[in-house]
C-alpha cells in the first residue's frame, strides 16, 4: 500500500506555470510574424526568378549589354537584402550575421558590374552599318539584331540608323525629365489602375511637349541626309523602338512600345518623342513594376530605317512556334506590309515547310484576304480594300516561300536558336528582314500537325505537360524518390522521379540524367542547380509518380514537356546544346562573374553542420538559408507562446474531450462574447481541415493491453506525473488551437500523447506549410520507438518529410496547393486520434498489423469520400 501511496502523491503534485501573453499581445506578435513571413516569401520567389533569367542570359543565345549585366545584379541584390532585413524582423537579432555575409558578397559582385573605368559617352546616332549585337547597350537588342543580320549574316535589310541610349539620356537630362518621372511615380499609388492610367498619360505628354535637344537634332538631320545620297531625296521612315532589353528572350515587351511607320522629314523629331513617351505605356510600366526592372534601367533607343513600299510581308518562325520538337518552319504571309500579320487584323496566307533537303512545303493555305495595309505616297499607312483576282491569290510563290525558309535556316544557325522573324518583298521581288528575335515556341495542348510528328514519337507518349525547369532531352532508369534513404539506392543515370522540386535532392544531380517533378517552379532552388548541372528537367507534371514505374526506361524531353516510353533515339540525337553568341566577349565575362557569386547553391541540407551564415557563399545559399529559418521561425509561433485559456472560447462540439480556441486575427466568422464557440463560426482552413480528420472515424478505444504492457504503463506514470489521464491536470485531455483565416496551430495532449500541429493553408502554394511534431506514450522506449517509426511510414506514404529522433518525431510538408494541403491536414488530425495508445501493442506483431492495415484504410475511404 506505501508504493501506491506515494505514486498517487507523487500524481498530485503541482507544476509551476508560465505567465501567458495577454491576447492582444498575442495577435499583434502573430500579425507581425505572417507579414514579415509573406514579405520575406515574395522576396524570395522575385531574387530566384532573376537568377533564372541571368542563367538564360549566360547561353549567350540573344544579346544583351551592360544594363542588362547591371540591372539584374542590381534587382538581386536589393531583393537578397530584402530577405535578410525580414529574416531579422521575424526573430529580432538572432540572424545578424548575415548582413555581414551579404555586405562581403556585394563587394565581390561590385567589380564586374561596376568595373572603374572611365566613362565614355557613345555618339547620339549610329548608322546601321555600325551596328552588331556588341552594341546593345547603345541601340538596343531589337537594332542589334538588325545590325548583325546586315553586317555579321549578309543578309538584305533596310538602309538607316539608330537614334541611341546616349541620345535618350541628353534628352531626359536636358528636360529634367527622370526626375519628375521619380517623383510622379513615387507619389501615385501605382496599385490602383485608374492612377496607375492616369500616371500614364501625365507622363507621356511630359515627354511629347519637351523640345529635342539641338545637337542630338542636328546628328539625326545628317544621317537622314546620307540616306538621301544612296536612297533617294525624301525617304520616308519605319521609326521602331528598340528599348533596352526589349526582345530578348527572357522579356515580354514584344508590343508594348510604339514604331511609327512611312514618317517624313518633316514628322522625324515628332515621332521620335512620341516612341519615347510610349515607354510610359499602361502595359509597359504595369510589367516594369511587377518584374522589380527599374525605371532608369529602360533606355528608349529609336531605329530609323528606310521604309519598304510592300508587295506583301509578314512573319516567319523558324521552327513551330506552337509545337517544340517540331522542326518545321511557319511562314504567315499578307499582300502589303506586314502590320496586318502582326496586330492579327488579317488572317494570312499559312505555308508549312520541311527541312529536309531540298526543302518540300508540307501544307499551304491561302484564304481570302479581304484588306491589306499600304503606304501613302508622302507620308502614313492605310488600309484599303481588296477585291476580285488579288484577294485570294497567295501573296508569296512557292519559290519565294522556299528561299524564305532557306533564309530563315541560316539566321537560326548564326544564332544557334530558333528565330521569329518579320520580313517584306520590296518592289523588286528582294526578301527585305524587318526584325527578328528568340522564339519562346509553347506546346499547346490538342495541337497536332500529322505532317510533323514522328510515328515513333507520337505512340509511346506516356505524359505530357508540366513546366521546362531545365532544358534538354534525356534518357535512363526511373527512380522514385520519396524519403532520404531512397538517395542511397539512386543509380548513376537514373531519372529522378520526385514529388516535390525540394532543394534537398540537388545531392542527386550530379548522377542524375534527368529530373521530374509533380509540383515545383522554374525559379526553385532545385530548378537554379538542374539549370547549372545542365541536368533536364520537367516540373509540375501531374501523375508523374503514378503513372511511371522504378526501373522503366523513358526519355524525358523537358523542352518538349514530354516523357516517352524507352529510348527515343531520334530525340536524344537532335539533342544540341545552342551556340553561344555572346560567350568571350567583355558583357558576357562581366555577366559570368556576376552570377558565380549570385546563382550557385552550397547550401544543401538544413540537418547539416554547415548550414550557417558563415557559409553562404553567394547570394542563392542567402535566400536558401533564410527561406528555411524563416520558416522554422514563423511555424515556431505556437511553441514560443503559451496558450492563454481565459482569453480562448470552448469548443461546441460530440467529441469527448476539451477543445479550447484562441482567435489570432480572422479565424471567426464572426466575434464570440460567449465563453464558447460553433464549429459553424470557425472561418480558419487549416482547422476545420484537421477537425474533418479528428471526427471523420470514432475512436474505438485504446487497444487491449497484456500484463506487460500494464506494468510499463504504472512504471512511466510514476517517471512522469503529468501523464496518467485519471488524476485531474491543467493540461488532461485539453487541446487547444490558436488560428486565423489561413493560420492554425493545435497543442494536442490525448492520454499520455502530445502532438502539434502548425500549419499555414491558403491559395498561394509558395506559402503553403505544415509541420507536425508527436512524442510521449505511456509504455516503455521500445515500444515508443516503434510506435514512432511506425507512425513516420505511414506519413512518409503520404509525402511527409519526417525526422525522428529517439521516441518524438518531426514531420514537414510544404509548396504544395490548397487542396493537397488540406486532404494532409485530414490525415493528420485523423492519426492523431488513432495513434494514441499504440505503443502499448507494438511488441505484438499480429495486432501491429491489424492496426496499420485498419488506419490505411480509414485514411483512403477519407481520400476517396473528399475526391467524390
Amino acid at each position: 500500500m506505501g508504493l501506491i501511496s506515494n505514486i498517487i502523491k507523487n500524481l498530485l503534485q503541482k507544476r509551476e506555470v508560465r505567465k501567458p501573453l495577454n491576447v492582444e499581445e498575442l495577435r499583434t506578435d502573430f500579425r507581425a510574424r505572417y507579414h514579415q513571413f509573406k514579405l520575406l516569401l515574395n522576396a524570395n520567389n522575385k531574387a530566384l526568378e532573376i537568377m533564372a533569367e541571368m542563367e538564360d542570359a549566360l547561353r549567350g543565345t540573344w544579346p544583351f549589354g551592360m544594363s542588362f549585366v547591371r540591372s539584374r545584379s542590381t534587382s538581386v541584390s536589393t531583393n537578397v537584402f530584402q530577405i535578410v532585413k525580414h529574416l531579422n524582423e521575424l526573430s529580432p537579432g538572432k540572424y545578424k550575421a548575415l548582413y555581414e555575409r551579404f555586405r562581403e558578397i556585394q563587394k565581390e559582385i561590385n567589380p564586374f558590374v561596376y568595373p572603374r573605368t572611365a566613362k565614355k559617352e557613345g555618339p547620339l546616332v549610329l548608322s546601321l552599318k555600325d551596328v552588331d549585337r556588341d552594341l546593345a547597350d547603345q541601340v538596343g537588342s531589337k537594332i542589334a539584331n538588325i545590325g548583325e543580320i546586315r553586317n555579321r549574316i549578309h543578309l538584305k535589310v533596310p538602309d538607316g540608323f539608330v537614334i541611341t541610349s546616349q541620345a535618350y539620356q541628353q534628352f531626359m537630362e536636358l528636360n529634367d525629365l527622370q526626375a519628375e518621372i521619380d517623383q510622379r511615380i513615387q507619389a501615385t499609388d501605382v496599385d490602383r489602375v485608374d492612377k496607375l492610367y492616369q500616371l500614364s498619360v501625365d507622363i507621356q505628354q511630359l515627354i511629347i511637349r519637351s523640345p529635342v535637344p539641338e545637337d542630338l537634332k542636328a546628328d539625326i538631320l545628317e544621317n537622314y541626309r546620307l540616306l538621301e545620297s544612296v536612297n533617294g531625296k525624301g525617304p520616308t521612315l519605319a521609326m521602331r523602338s528598340s528599348a533596352l532589353g526589349e526582345d530578348t528572350a527572357g522579356t515580354s515587351f514584344a508590343g508594348q512600345y510604339r514604331s511609327e511607320l512611312n514618317v517624313s522629314e518633316e514628322n522625324i523629331f515628332d515621332s521620335y518623342k512620341e516612341i519615347l513617351a510610349s515607354k510610359y505605356g499602361l502595359p509597359a510600366m504595369t510589367y516594369r513594376l511587377n518584374r522589380g526592372i527599374r525605371d532608369e534601367d529602360v533606355a528608349m533607343c529609336v531605329g530609323c530605317l528606310c521604309m519598304v513600299d510592300a508587295i506583301s510581308g509578314g512573319v516567319l518562325y523558324s521552327r513551330n512556334p506552337m509545337r517544340i520538337r517540331d522542326e518545321t518552319i511557319v511562314i504567315n504571309s499578307v499582300w502589303g506590309l506586314p502590320k496586318s500579320v502582326v496586330d492579327g487584323s488579317t488572317t494570312p496566307d499559312l505555308f508549312v515547310i520541311s527541312r529536309d533537303d531540298p526543302m518540300m512545303i508540307l501544307r499551304k493555305e491561302v484564304p481570302v484576304k479581304e484588306q491589306k495595309f499600304v503606304c501613302y505616297p508622302d507620308e502614313g499607312v492605310c488600309r484599303v480594300d481588296m477585291a476580285g483576282e488579288e484577294s485570294s491569290k497567295a501573296s508569296l510563290t512557292d519559290e519565294q516561300a522556299l528561299e524564305l525558309a532557306q533564309l530563315a535556316v541560316q539566321v537560326e544557325e548564326h544564332y544557334g536558336v530558333q528565330q521569329d522573324i518579320e520580313w517584306a518583298l520590296d518592289p523588286d521581288n528582294n526578301i527585305v528582314f524587318l526584325q527578328c528575335r528568340p522564339l519562346r515556341q509553347t506546346d499547346i495542348q490538342g495541337f497536332q500537325d500529322t505532317e510533323s510528328v514522328r510515328p515513333e514519337e507520337a505512340d509511346s507518349v506516356i505524359l505530357r505537360g508540366g513546366v521546362t525547369a531545365s532544358p534538354g532531352v534525356a534518357a535512363g532508369p526511373v527512380f522514385i524518390v520519396k524519403k532520404d534513404m531512397d538517395i542511397l539506392q539512386f543509380p548513376e543515370g537514373g531519372v529522378l522521379v520526385t514529388a516535390q522540386s525540394l532543394p534537398r535532392w540537388a545531392t542527386l544531380l550530379n548522377r542524375a540524367a534527368a529530373v521530374v517533378t509533380e509540383q515545383g517552379s522554374i525559379a526553385g532552388h532545385l530548378g537554379n542547380v538542374a539549370r547549372e548541372f545542365g541536368v533536364p528537367a520537367l516540373f509540375g507534371l501531374k501523375e508523374a509518380i503514378d503513372q511511371l514505374e522504378n526501373g522503366q526506361v523513358v526519355t524525358v524531353d523537358a523542352d518538349g514537356l514530354s516523357i516517352y516510353e524507352g529510348r527515343i533515339d531520334d530525340l536524344l540525337k537532335r539533342e544540341e546544346k545552342p551556340k553561344n553568341l555572346m560567350e568571350g566577349s567583355p558583357v558576357f565575362e562581366a555577366l559570368h562573374g556576376a552570377s558565380r557569386l549570385i546563382i550557385p547553391l552550397n547550401l544543401l541540407d538544413p540537418n547539416a553542420p554547415e548550414f550557417r551564415p558563415d557559409n553562404c557563399k553567394t547570394f542563392h545559399d542567402i535566400t536558401r538559408f533564410c527561406h528555411e529559418k524563416s520558416v522554422h521561425e514563423m511555424f515556431s509561433f505556437g511553441k514560443e507562446h503559451r496558450f492563454p485559456e481565459r482569453s480562448s472560447k470552448q469548443l461546441l462540439c460530440k467529441v469527448p474531450m476539451q477543445w479550447w480556441v484562441l482567435n489570432l486575427d480572422d479565424g471567426f466568422y464572426e466575434e464570440v462574447e460567449s465563453k464558447y464557440v460553433n464549429l459553424e463560426n470557425i472561418a480558419s482552413i487549416p482547422m476545420l481541415a484537421l477537425w474533418e480528420g479528428i471526427t471523420a472515424v470514432p475512436w474505438e478505444g485504446p487497444p487491449p493491453v497484456d500484463g506487460k504492457g500494464f506494468m510499463s504503463v504504472m512504471f512511466q506514470a510514476t517517471a512522469n506525473t503529468a501523464l496518467v489521464p485519471g488524476v485531474r491536470s491543467q493540461y488532461a485531455d485539453r487541446n487547444y488551437f490558436m488560428i486565423s483565416k489561413n493560420y492554425c496551430s493545435l497543442s494536442s495532449r490525448l492520454g499520455f500523447h502530445f502532438s502539434t500541429v502548425e500549419t499555414l493553408v491558403s491559395d498561394r502554394s509558395s506559402e503553403n506549410y505544415i509541420s507536425f511534431q508527436f512524442k510521449g506514450g505511456a509504455a516503455d522506449y521500445q515500444r515508443k520507438r516503434k510506435r514512432i517509426v511506425f507512425v513516420m511510414e505511414l506519413l512518409e506514404d503520404y509525402d511527409f518529410r519526417v525526422d525522428v529522433k529517439e521516441d518524438s518525431l518531426i514531420a514537414r510538408l510544404e509548396d504544395r496547393e490548397e487542396g493537397f494541403m488540406k486532404e494532409r491536414l485530414k490525415i493528420l488530425g485523423y492519426l492523431t486520434m488513432h495513434t494514441r495508445q499504440l505503443d502499448m501493442i507494438m511488441a505484438n506483431n499480429s495486432k501491429v498489423r491489424y492496426y496499420r492495415s485498419k488506419i490505411k484504410k480509414d485514411i483512403q475511404n477519407m481520400i476517396d469520400s473528399q475526391q467524390g
